[in-house]
């Protein structure tokens, strides 16, 4: 019994240790994107940007769709952080939210977004146009 103490505290200890040395492995990058979203129900949503991780950049394709109340057209720039990554490729995925909103002209935008690799996206930004919604919504990004 004593036995199964110390090595369940031991491998405890071990799962601890390789989850610090994963985490400390990880990094941060900064990232701009420009988005357009237009929609009537369905809304559908395409753009571009450039990720920069240790003192490189890669462009990234950015598309996307949404489901609910959506009505009109915008564009958003966003730039920010990109942290928790280890190589540029775990920006890639699919970055889902839900929201309500409505742009007339300009408004300041601000999200925190997370995807199945662990990348957290912390953005700001201004939207323009002439949108109303209140949506579930999909963003993907993906090197080009």
């Amino acid at each position: 019994m004593k036995v199964l103490s110390v090595l369940r505290v031991g491998l405890l200890a071990l799962a601890a240790l390789i989850g610090a040395v994963s985490m400390a492995s990880a990094a941060d990058g900064s990232i701009s994107i420009r988005i357009v979203k237009a929609g009537f129900v369905v809304g559908g949503s395409a753009g571009d940007g450039v990720l920069t991780f240790q003192g490189r950049k890669y462009p990234l394709s950015v598309g996307g769709l949404s489901y609910g109340f959506t009505f009109g057209a915008s564009e958003t720039r966003l730039h920010g952080t990109v942290r928790n990554i280890r190589r540029p490729s775990d920006v890639s995925g699919v970055y889902a939210q839900g929201g309500a909103g409505a742009a007339l002209g300009k408004g300041a935008q601000v999200v925190v977004l997370t995807n199945q690799n662990g990348a957290i996206l912390e953005l700001g930004g201004e939207q323009k146009g002439v949108i109303v919604s209140l949506d579930l919504s999909g963003l993907a990004l993906s090197l080009k």
